[in-house]
């Protein structure tokens, strides 16, 4: 039976939902320390495995997305264990469930890639044929285009797990989000950057989302109070795009707003879903943006001039090689 009591911002204790990995772990201790000093909560955890954790063994795009990451987090919401969890942005599906709304948006981290490497410094070092981990296929389709040598492996896991894959010698290099090697204090193993014009980052990239039941409005209240506007419209922006093309782990897309004064630039690029040789499709556009509806309306005109520089073709392949899996 659904528990559709809703916490008062005024009771001093709140459980929050979270995967049990280690940089999971710290964004939740982050979230549970701002509540604490924001509004003198006492902040439980209530640790959970999901099933995007469990399996290890095969490429996300083949045993059904990042949104693997958030139903336990999600169940345990709806059955009023926990009251709101915390996700990293990047996977969290485009389309909340119904009965479920991402409420806040913190401060982003590096939204940037990082190249991972014991022996070279950056992509451009490495050797023809170098073995390059990376889970994403937006990673992939990138590395291809700008080196084709490479051969880019399947890398699954937690942070911990792909760096000792790496030290261990089963690569040459991986490519990892900045932010989590930061957050962890593992800066010191980034090699290098990639920068944005290298390799652009997926929506929602750095930044952490909070999400609750909708029913939930005190707590609504309290959390929206914490939301970094300029992350907040950014990657808005960035999740229509995705949300427009259908965005998937199936999907090469990649999406990233930044911020030039009160101009929001957003940048996207889209890959063949089953054929890494395939030219890349990119677009741009830039808006004065103060609102959700006009950052979302930014994210429709990048849409827009992606599928009519030659996204569609690459979209309409996508059923085909997502059946090929």
């Amino acid at each position: 039976m659904r528990d559709n009591s809703v916490m008062s911002t005024h009771t001093l204790s709140c459980t929050i939902a979270t995967r049990e990995s280690r940089l999971a772990l710290w964004q939740a201790e982050h979230v549970r320390d701002l509540l604490a000093a924001r509004f003198g909560w006492s902040v439980d955890l209530l640790g959970m495995t999901t099933r995007g954790d469990q399996i290890l063994d095969r490429a996300l795009s083949k045993v059904g997305g990042k949104g693997l990451f958030v139903k336990e987090l999600e169940v345990a919401l709806e059955e009023g264990r926990a009251h709101l969890a915390v996700h990293s942005l990047k996977d969290v599906p485009m389309e909340m469930p119904e009965g479920f709304v991402l409420v806040t948006v913190l401060d982003r981290e590096d939204p940037r890639d990082a190249f991972v490497s014991n022996h070279f410094a950056c992509l451009a070092d490495l050797p023809q044929g170098a073995r390059v981990g990376t889970s994403s296929l937006r990673r992939v389709v990138q590395l291809k285009a700008r080196r084709p040598d490479l051969d880019v492996q399947p890398l699954r896991g937690n942070l911990d797990t792909r760096l000792r894959k790496l030290d261990e010698g089963q690569y040459d290099a991986i490519i990892l989000a900045a932010a989590g090697l930061k957050r962890l204090g593992l800066a010191h193993r980034i090699r290098s950057c990639l920068e944005l014009d290298e390799m652009l980052p997926a929506a929602g990239q750095g930044a952490l989302g909070l999400e609750i039941r909708q029913d939930a409005v005190e707590i609504s209240a309290a959390m929206q109070t914490l939301t970094h506007q300029p992350t907040w419209l950014a990657v808005h922006a960035e999740r229509a795009v995705s949300r427009a093309l259908g965005g998937s782990c199936s999907m090469p897309l990649a999406a990233h707003a930044r911020w030039n004064g009160a101009v929001l630039q957003l940048d996207a690029l889209l890959g063949h879903p089953g054929d890494a040789t395939v030219p890349l499709v990119s677009a741009m556009a830039q808006a004065e943006v103060t609102t959700t509806e006009q950052a979302e309306a930014l994210g429709l005109a990048v849409v827009a001039q992606l599928r009519s520089q030659g996204g569609d073709a690459l979209l309409a392949a996508l059923p085909s090689a997502t059946a090929q899996d």
